[in-house]
């Protein structure tokens, strides 16, 4: 239930009883809001719709200060300290009051756009004594001051957002975290957990949603410290390990973390998933979105409780973004560039051996080599190092740098990242190629700063294998079954599917769905112990938030029910191969809306199984079209079960003898009447018109069906206790084409003729056909295909072989998986942020 489902006002009699119930239920969470979500009253508004449909009352909002106010609050800091640093006689007050009256007016609009008149005054009121506040501050010791002075734009940020909630979604309170949040020191920033967490329970109100400040907190003594720029994320990781929240979201201008920085490289994939470890170490090396903090509070929990962090943006709250937290082999695949520019390599005596370690611990470098005496630092940094090394009497020779890095799981333990790593710099000889001492990260010391083109080069060579395709598998009957024996072979066989990881596997009532993958080895095995009850409702929920580059779901049903699907995962951008009849041959509105919404999402549609099993009749009309050429004739046997009884049937074994016979065989549906009734074969034809470019539906194609009416009504059961009913209609048609040294064929046609009335016809029926015909003798089972075009018109193209069987169909459902995934291979995902560019 969201804050939607929970909108009531502030003074509501039931809301603790709301609030109780709802903690009862739902686990907290914390989401942060960052300052470029904050900007405006356009931004705020979204957050506010993000609150309402994804929080609880029991959660805990984490803010930034709105849009640019820190930077201006900073500014101000600076325009005070450089009028002190003047004689009084030459100080020029007005610019210090006209930036603090633009900073007030920018307030006061935010607050008068949003909230209704009342609401707005009181936060004026407030406002305007925070203003005589700063004015003192910024006239006194400024120094002392600096921290609250920069800790007004959280308040103010705060404050209004809560006051929004309690107007326009639920009960809400704001709280100052200088109130709660106690840390050692400005340097390594750690919390006092017992304590912070102990005060941080008294300032919540039970039913209220908590609306907490990021960025400040204060020491031991009481006074308010900062927890640097972009401190607001770490806030936010360290309210969720005081409250043991499962997960942390970090609203931003970015909907995810990218394998580089996406402002820099346009081709950065979205990293889906990352492992704790790999977000770390992407923070430390200058990742744009995290903090190199954000983290620890994470990390450093109890094995029993993991929190998970989610990055998304606030500017598209639809789009699926990036966790961090823990996962399987998948997520570790995943590889990332970073750089940083205006670096120094320190080189140092003290810096060889054991010694390295002191020296480390002190100043925590970008990487460092203890054989070789040096190490990476900030500039910031050179003049402690110079101190320190001084105080050990030891020389120091500093050199400007740059590092580009590849990051993942355990790089450094792996040869063929290394080696590919090296590659790619070939042409830019580094100084050194170091591995951190995590191993998610092997860093190469450049002499000259990174460049967009060493970067975006380092970045194609190292990621453009990297993509993670998932593959849900619906349907695990005879041919499913079938799909996933020969999965594995194809995996190690066939390098386009190298990507391929089999996620999910559905039948009609239970599903399997794991993210980490699924053995393909044991994935039958797996189904049976693990499978679980699911929904429609469930798995659209799962597939609107997967974590892969892309999705291919493989439909092998038989079901018009999980056709109806085709619409939304089409809307998701999720991939089909269709087995399945039912959305290729529904009616012409349908499916041409579902053409239309695959092609708006970049979705694939790929069916070649739907008619001829494992044949290439779809590929073949496709190719034909697609080089300019123009079909007017398409026939043939479609049916595999109508083919082997009319190639069996000679008239010496009574029809429904045979009909049982093939329906014990397997050979023909549970209820042959689905075979005789002739619909399989008339959807076929349609298909496969529809392929050609000829816009009809079923209605326009006359279909013979072969059970007589009175039949057609029976239970299954009592229609095979009357087969024998059909004998008589078999035996004079059989009869009568022999008279004429002819056969019967149940055959599928379609006509196009411009200069008939009509001009198109399509039909499929029982004929008697010449025993020279191509159609009349097969080998029992086959499909025969018969094209006519521009190009085929005195010699027609013609494909025949076995149009069923397991190994057939499974193998053509492999044959569009791998064209999929090269079609894929090719795709080209220009990244589009919305808070950026």
């Amino acid at each position: 239930m969201t804050t939607e489902q929970l909108q009531v006002n502030a003074n509501d009699e039931q809301v603790e009883a709301i609030a109780q119930n709802q903690l009862a239920k739902h686990a907290t969470q914390v989401h942060k809001f960052g300052g470029s979500s904050l900007a405006t009253p356009q931004c705020i508004t979204r957050v506010l719709d993000i609150i309402r449909q994804n929080c609880q009352l029991n959660d805990v909002v984490v803010v930034s200060a709105n849009g640019d106010t820190t930077d201006n609050l900073f500014a101000l800091y600076q325009l005070a300290q450089e009028q002190q640093d003047i004689p009084l006689e030459e100080q020029d007050p007005r610019a210090l009051e006209q930036a603090i009256l633009s900073l007030k007016n920018q307030q006061e609009t935010l607050i008068t756009e949003l909230l209704n008149a009342n609401n707005a005054r009181q936060l004026i009121q407030a406002l305007s004594v925070d203003i005589e506040q700063l004015k003192a501050w910024l006239c006194g010791s400024l120094a002392v001051y600096r921290n609250d002075i920069l800790a007004f734009g959280e308040l103010w940020s705060a404050r209004l957002l809560s006051a929004l909630l309690n107007e326009k979604v639920c009960p809400s309170n704001s709280i100052d975290s200088r109130d709660f949040l106690v840390i050692d020191n400005e340097v390594q920033y750690g919390v006092d957990t017992a304590t912070s967490a102990a005060q941080l329970r008294q300032r919540k109100q039970f039913g209220k949603l908590a609306v907490i400040t990021g960025y400040i907190c204060k020491n031991e003594q009481g006074q308010t410290c900062t927890l640097g720029r972009n401190g607001s994320d770490y806030s936010a990781t360290i309210v969720a390990s005081l409250v043991g929240a499962n997960n942390v979201t970090l609203w931003t201008d970015v909907d995810g973390i990218y394998s580089a920085d996406p402002r820099i490289v346009p081709n950065a994939r979205k990293l889906h998933r990352l492992p704790n470890g790999v977000a770390k170490e992407l923070g430390r090396l200058g990742n744009p979105v995290l903090h190199a903090k954000t983290l620890l509070p994470l990390i450093n929990q109890s094995t029993e409780h993991h929190t998970h962090l989610h990055v998304a943006s606030s500017f598209d709250a639809e789009v699926i973004g990036t966790e961090i937290g823990k996962f399987g082999q998948i997520a570790k695949q995943e590889l990332s560039v970073t750089y940083l520019n205006d670096l120094l390599i320190a080189q140092s005596e003290s810096f060889l051996g054991d010694a390295c370690a002191k020296a480390c611990e002190v100043f925590s470098p970008i990487c460092s080599d203890e054989k070789q005496g040096f190490m990476v630092i900030n500039q910031s940094q050179q003049k402690a190092l110079s101190q320190w090394l001084a105080s050990h009497d030891t020389e120091v020779t500093f050199k400007p740098v740059a590092i580009i890095a590849t990051v993942g799981h355990k790089v450094a333990e792996r040869g063929d990242i290394k080696a590919r790593f090296k590659r790619s710099l070939k042409s830019t000889k580094p100084l050194h190629l170091v591995n951190s001492d995590n191993g998610h990260s092997v860093i190469a010391i450049l002499v000259e700063p990174c460049t967009t083109e060493l970067l975006n080069n380092v970045h194609h060579d190292m990621t453009k294998d990297a993509r993670h395709i998932g593959l849900v598998v619906a349907g695990l009957g005879n041919i499913g079954q079938r799909f996933l024996e020969m999965l594995p072979t194809q995996l190690n066989r066939v390098y386009a599917l190298e990507n391929i990881h089999l996620v999910g596997l559905l039948s009609s009532k239970k599903a399997l769905i794991n993210n980490d993958g699924i053995d393909v080895s044991q994935a039958m095995n797996l189904f049976e112990q693990e499978a679980q009850a699911y929904d429609n409702e469930q798995l659209l929920s799962w597939l609107s938030y997967h974590p892969y580059d892309e999705l291919i779901v493989v439909d092998i049903t038989p079901s018009e029910d999980f056709s109806l699907l085709y619409e939304p995962f089409f809307a998701r951008g999720i991939h089909v191969i269709g087995a399945n009849k039912w959305a290729a041959s529904s009616p012409t509105a349908h499916f041409n809306h579902l053409k239309k919404l695959s092609a708006e999402h970049n979705s694939l549609w790929l069916g070649n199984t739907t008619v001829g099993a494992g044949l290439p009749v779809n590929f073949a009309i496709d190719d034909l079209r697609q080089s300019g050429d123009e079909i007017n004739q398409i026939a043939g046997i479609f049916s595999g079960t109508l083919s082997w009884l009319f190639e069996t049937y000679d008239g010496s074994t009574s029809f429904s003898t045979l009909l049982l016979d093939a329906l014990s065989q397997g050979i023909t549906e549970p209820d042959p009447r689905e075979d005789l009734s002739g619909r399989d074969v008339q959807r076929k034809l349609l298909i496969l018109a529809r392929k050609a470019g000829f816009e009809l539906s079923l209605d326009d194609i006359d279909c013979q069906n072969l059970v007589p009416e009175v039949l057609q009504g029976l239970s299954t059961e009592a229609f095979l206790a009357r087969a024998s009913e059909l004998d008589a209609y078999f035996a004079q048609k059989h009869q009568e084409a022999n008279k004429k040294n002819a056969c019967i064929r149940y055959v599928a046609r379609l006509q196009y003729d411009e200069l008939s009335e009509p001009q198109l016809k399509a039909k499929v029926s029982l004929e008697v056909l010449p025993t020279s015909d191509a159609f009349a003798s097969l080998t029992p089972c086959d499909n025969i295909f018969l094209i006519n075009s521009r190009w085929y018109q005195e010699n027609p193209l013609i494909i025949r072989g076995p149009g069923a069987g397991r190994d057939v169909t499974a193998g053509g459902l492999h044959s569009d998986l791998v064209a999929i995934c090269q079609q894929l291979a090719n795709k080209q995902n220009q990244v589009k942020i919305k808070g950026i560019n």
